[in-house]
């Protein structure tokens, strides 16, 4: 059998609204919102460790790898909640 997520519309919306920040967060910001929306999307990480010298896939994996055990509807509560503050932050392209 297959499981399939099906994410919130408010994740959705924010999901496409962190496309259009007026400035590009920090690497530490940009990990978060990777690590958070694999998790609402994909749920754990089962993938193996990519090879060192691969330093944003590693990256990526790790910041995945953190979120292990949250729930999609966590993910999804922690992502949108970072994308808000990433708002208030670098506010939107006009």
């Amino acid at each position: 059998y297959y499981i399939i997520m099906v994410n919130s519309k408010d994740f959705l919306q924010a999901a496409n609204i962190v496309k259009k920040l007026s400035k590009t967060p920090t690497n530490i910001e940009l990990g978060l919102l990777y690590g958070y929306y694999k998790q609402a999307t994909c749920g754990d990480n089962t993938s193996s460790k990519p090879f060192m010298l691969d330093f944003k896939g590693v990256a990526k994996w790790e910041a995945w790898t953190k979120c292990k055990g949250m729930t999609a509807y966590d993910s999804e509560v922690a992502y949108i909640t970072l994308v808000n503050k990433l708002i208030k932050k670098y506010s939107l392209k006009k």
